[in-house]
């Protein structure tokens, strides 16, 4: 079950919201009493209630509003309690001041905004000793591994405990709590009103991830890099899953660059069976695999883990035969040609990074006659000769003439959409232009080569190519192809208007 959390500053819109959210299917809400401005009145608020409800009022060192006496908050629980709420929210160090009374469910809450400590166990064997219905425990998670010491207290709890950890790093306990038996999760109204850090909404949680679906032999695939809440690939990756009826959630990982090794075996507790993998991880992912392709090898990166049919890491690199595909769709529409389209067009390819080298590979080997550029000159020098094509200073990028231009670059991406990695005048006529940028679909790069008079593909096409074979991989079946790529197209929207 979800709990959606309502912090308002007046009741109108407290019991405003409360009634949206039943009709959205809102089965459970929190009050959060610290937010209103006025002395609240707990009988205004649960009279008539659409839903169950949980009644909570927070302190100033509990991250919460309330700016009146102590007193003055322990006697509203103790209203709500006589008033015979469903739920009342009491901090473990006042549960003894509030005692039991009538059929009101005490929950009794534990909450460190700075990290996770080592004596969770601890914290949480003395809250099970406070007569507590449920025990809820939340902390700050400083490592991925944090959120797995949480959902592993969760499963072990013989008290139902709701667990899980705030901040980015706590996104993935939030999501998988009810899996290892969490009686709920927490989620808020709308993503613009954050209640708690890395709250999702409950729009999120229950369309996206399909939170109240997840049971406890539901598997587990997601997304790991650093940044990662930017990505769009739990969207597509869940609302596939939905369209298909699968039993499966995808998660976003966010994973430094320096902790892959240890988080991926500390993810072994999670049972993750796939893996799609962006920067900073797309070599440490292919020296981390128990087998590869031919192909990941000798690009050097991989982009998906998933694991076999003997529980063995396999690496992929789904990018390659992605922007192969998007390229040759540019240059015949059609797919009249009966050769290779891309052998002995001239290619400038931008960019040295992960997707660069993918893609300059696959190039390399239809017979495109391929030359690299990047700002930083000693990398683009290396990916030349790993490849074993031409190179070009960033400076003299414009000053050839080719049939395909590639962006392989992040210059473009949103929120900085102004800017391009390629001059207009640099453009000629009739050349593809094809941009790895895929949010917006839209680049300046695209609108400015299609100004002057070049065809163009947009990252859509490969981003959503890649994760379609990404998720044949995963599930052993064909991806719903144009569900994927409707559904990037209105996330990309949806970014766009925040």
């Amino acid at each position: 079950m979800i709990c959606v959390s309502i912090g308002r500053t007046r009741h109108k819109m407290v019991m405003m919201e409360h009634r949206s959210l039943a009709e959205k299917g809102a089965e459970l809400v929190e009050l959060r009493l610290d937010w209103i401005a006025r002395a609240p009145d707990v009988s205004r608020l649960i009279k008539d209630r659409p839903t169950p409800v949980v009644v909570t009022c927070r302190r100033p060192e509990d991250k919460g509003r309330w700016n009146k006496t102590e007193d003055q908050r322990q006697a509203l629980l103790r209203t709500a309690i006589v008033s015979e709420v469903e739920y009342v929210d009491i901090e473990d160090d006042i549960a003894g001041s509030i005692p039991r009374y009538g059929k009101t469910k005490r929950i009794i809450s534990h909450h460190n905004f700075d990290e996770t400590p080592d004596d969770i166990e601890e914290i949480h064997a003395a809250m099970c000793k406070k007569d507590p219905d449920i025990v809820k425990l939340v902390t700050m998670a400083n490592s991925p591994g944090d959120s797995v010491r949480m959902l592993q207290l969760v499963a072990n709890a013989k008290v139902p405990t709701i667990g899980f950890c705030m901040g980015e790093y706590g996104v993935i306990s939030r999501i998988l709590c009810g899996k290892y038996g969490s009686p709920f999760t927490y989620a808020t109204f709308s993503r613009e009103r954050e209640l708690a850090p890395g709250q999702l909404s409950y729009s999120e949680m229950s369309r996206i991830y399909r939170y109240d679906e997840i049971g406890p032999e539901t598997p587990v695939y997601g997304v790991i890099g650093d940044p990662i809440a930017h990505s769009l690939s739990p969207l597509i990756h869940n609302i596939a899953f939905k369209h298909d009826k699968l039993d499966a959630v995808y998660l976003p990982f966010r994973i430094p660059k320096d902790r892959l090794k240890e988080t991926l075996k500390e993810f072994e507790w999670l049972n993750v069976q796939g893996y799609s993998v962006t920067i900073p991880h797309k070599a440490g992912a292919l020296e981390l695999a128990d087998k590869a392709d031919d192909a990941s090898k000798k690009m050097g990166v991989a982009n998906t883990l998933f694991k076999d049919e003997k529980n063995a890491w396999q690496a992929r690199n789904t990018d390659y035969d992605a922007a192969l595909d998007s390229i040759r769709l540019g240059l015949d529409p059609q797919g009249k040609a009966t050769a290779d389209p891309i052998n002995g067009k001239q290619v400038l390819l931008l960019g040295a990074g992960g997707v660069s080298r993918a893609i300059g590979a696959g190039i390399v080997g239809a017979g495109g006659a391929l030359t690299i550029s990047n700002r930083s000159r000693l990398r683009g020098e290396k990916l030349a000769k790993d490849l074993g094509c031409n190179h070009s200073t960033w400076e003299n990028r414009g000053s050839g003439r080719y049939d395909i231009l590639i962006n392989g670059t992040a210059v473009g991406m949103y929120p900085n959409v102004n800017d391009t990695p390629f001059a207009q005048n640099f453009m000629q006529e009739e050349m593809l232009v094809f941009d790895t940028v895929y949010n917006p679909e839209n680049t300046l790069l695209l609108k400015q080569a299609r100004e002057r008079g070049c065809k163009t593909v947009s990252g859509i096409e490969m981003f959503v190519r890649q994760a379609a074979a990404q998720y044949k991989m995963f599930t052993g079946k064909e991806a719903p192809l144009e569900v994927m790529r409707n559904t990037l197209r209105k996330g990309i929207s949806a970014v766009g208007k925040l």
